[in-house]
């Protein structure tokens, strides 16, 4: 998810979800375009590079790469596999215009032959102990391809697949089409793991029954709601407010002072203060969709800009002194 599950938001949700939270997470879409990337390049985009591709947690972060060309997608698993990614994950699911437009994520699903050329150069070029994994979704503007697909991803090689119930035209307006991930089961016998409107342990049940899939990945909700990983692991242990709000400050003291530069290397996703408040406000912003406590504090933090500021506003709605 671009632009929000960066190396602080991996740091922060996964230490919330516990040792038997998340399986693995991914990082943002790295963009692969017209060149093999520099070694700083990935260590921005995941860090955990050199804390053996690993959160503070112990969950393995997958790298996952975008672009439309075999060869150069391939150079870079390789280059990056070499720095120490547990995984490799192909994006062919985002339905963003911007990224679209240059060929990269949902858009290529019209080109099945494509996406196979491309998931098999990648497997061809890490070690065969490297998972290698595809996201897709059920088409662009129809689904009229999405066995196709999950046929040119399954022949090619791949680990698993991961399918967002909806097509690139659909963009995240329910409903999630899950029954369509069992129409796909049909015809492939690649591991399978569901995506979209996973948002409660109700929706999981549901998803579960109509996908036919056991394995579920889940991306906004949480964020939004930073314990549902718990709950869906079968756990009874709720979160208060004042228990989120110390996980907000936690998140806060990652941005400022996570070291994350043990190699003296340059570009590493380090804040700045305006940037970090700003990340701050977007899943404060984020958690007022589950939590009604969150309208409070979120209007007194609007107009902050500084770390003093927004450390005194948690402390004021029950963050404990630190």
């Amino acid at each position: 998810m671009e632009g929000l599950t960066d190396v602080h938001m991996r740091h922060i949700l996964t230490q919330m979800a516990g040792q038997t939270g998340f399986d693995w997470c991914v990082t943002e879409f790295i963009r692969i375009t017209q060149q093999l990337l520099l070694p700083k390049a990935f260590y921005h985009y995941c860090p955990e590079l050199l804390t053996g591709g690993k959160t503070a947690s112990g969950t393995p972060v997958h790298i996952q790469l975008l672009g439309s060309d075999p060869q150069l997608l391939a150079e870079n698993a390789q280059r990056v596999v070499e720095l120490g990614a547990p995984a490799i994950d192909l994006n062919f699911g985002c339905p963003a215009k911007s990224v679209n437009q240059h060929r990269g994520g949902a858009v290529l699903l019209e080109e099945p032959d494509l996406v196979h050329q491309i998931v098999l150069a990648v497997r061809k070029a890490v070690p065969k102990q490297i998972p290698v994994s595809a996201k897709m979704r059920l088409g662009v503007n129809d689904r009229s391809k999405m066995v196709d697909n999950a046929l040119a991803i399954e022949s090619a090689g791949a680990s698993w697949l991961t399918i967002h119930a909806r097509t690139k035209a659909d963009g995240y307006r329910p409903p999630a089409h899950w029954h369509e991930l069992a129409t796909i089961r049909q015809h492939v016998k690649l591991p399978m793991i569901a995506n979209g409107d996973i948002d409660s342990v109700t929706n999981a049940q549901r998803c579960q029954q109509q996908s036919q899939c056991t394995d579920m990945m889940i991306g906004r909700a949480a964020v939004i709601q930073p314990y549902l990983i718990r709950a869906l692991r079968g756990e009874s242990s709720q979160l208060t407010w004042a228990e989120l709000v110390d996980w907000q400050r936690q998140f806060l003291q990652h941005m400022q002072h996570a070291i994350l530069n043990p190699l003296g290397l340059d570009s590493l996703h380090k804040w700045t203060e305006v940037g970090a408040v700003g990340r701050y406000k977007q899943w404060l912003g984020m958690l007022l969709q589950a939590w009604p406590e969150a309208q409070t504090l979120f209007q007194q933090v609007k107009k902050e800009r500084s770390y003093s500021a927004l450390y005194r506003l948690l402390q004021a709605s029950g963050c404990p002194a630190t």
